[in-house]
């Protein structure tokens, strides 16, 4: 289980997670997107290709950081598997994030 933050195409950070998203990565995820490592990023993706598992805490350190950068600044959650997209989904995060 890791975090890890690139910039990717432009200035777009992208932010990958791979095991499980829950409570032991908040430190690590809040790293990944706090202002000292994030350079000037645009834009956000969060990355859940390699993610296993997606719990409640999760869906909070998603909120945290959509709190921390603002409303107006573009976050997509990229690449979740089908049952992270239905919590996605039905914890209506396609209200305040870009899900694909």
């Amino acid at each position: 289980m890791s975090v890890r933050a690139n910039i990717g195409s432009g200035d777009e950070l992208v932010i990958a997670i791979s095991g499980r998203f829950d409570f032991t990565q908040v430190k690590e995820f809040r790293d990944a997107y706090s202002d000292e490592n994030t350079g000037h990023a645009q834009s956000y993706v969060i990355d859940l290709r390699e993610t296993e598992h997606m719990d409640s805490s999760a869906l909070g350190m998603l909120l945290n950081m959509r709190k921390h950068l603002g409303d107006s600044a573009p976050i997509r959650i990229a690449n979740s598997r089908p049952q992270i997209k239905k919590i996605l989904t039905i914890s209506r995060f396609d209200k305040k994030f870009n899900i694909d």
